[in-house]
């Protein structure tokens, strides 16, 4: 007789708890990955203003700069906020809901991440290269960002789905 509580069909002899447990373990490791990306562009980011060429930017430049330092911030936040909702439901026995909101959570800090890259990529390029080639960066990365971090894991999905049958 087969447990109730067990992830039937998931190709693991797990109970449900444990199947809770290893995606948080793995929704945790995915914003350790995301929290050093953000850390590294904050820190870039921070140390702009000291640098004696950061007195010449227009006020567009400065603008996208603001724009990303307060992105990485924002995104930051949300790459934590995680934690602090274990914090607040450790020992309630609400894994589910846990798992259910940190999944949630790191995909809005996934586009914090994109947004961040393109807006500092962005900026980068308009500063050395000019206005056009900076806008034309983003824009790339921008396409490029949204089909690896939207239309690929949608297109895995669905082929696995349809491996399936």
């Amino acid at each position: 007789m087969s447990d109730p509580d067990s992830t039937a069909g998931s190709g693991r002899n797990e109970t449900r708890e444990e199947q809770l447990d290893r995606n948080w373990m793995e929704l945790i490791q995915e914003l350790r990955v995301l929290q050093t990306g953000v850390q590294i562009l904050a820190g870039f980011l921070l140390t702009l203003p000291f640098q004696q060429r950061f007195e010449t930017l227009d006020d567009y430049q400065e603008t996208l700069y603001l724009v990303n330092v307060a992105l990485a911030a924002l995104t930051t936040a949300f790459i934590l906020l995680p934690v602090s909702v274990h914090r607040r439901l450790f020992r309630k026995r609400l894994k589910e809901t846990l798992v259910t909101s940190a999944d949630n959570i790191a995909k809005i800090a996934l586009g914090g991440v994109a947004a961040l890259s393109v807006g500092t990529a962005s900026l980068v390029f308009d500063v050395t290269a000019g206005r056009t080639v900076g806008l034309v960066a983003g824009g790339i990365l921008l396409a490029v960002l949204a089909i690896l971090l939207a239309y690929v894991p949608v297109y895995l999905h669905r082929k696995a789905e349809h491996q399936g049958d």
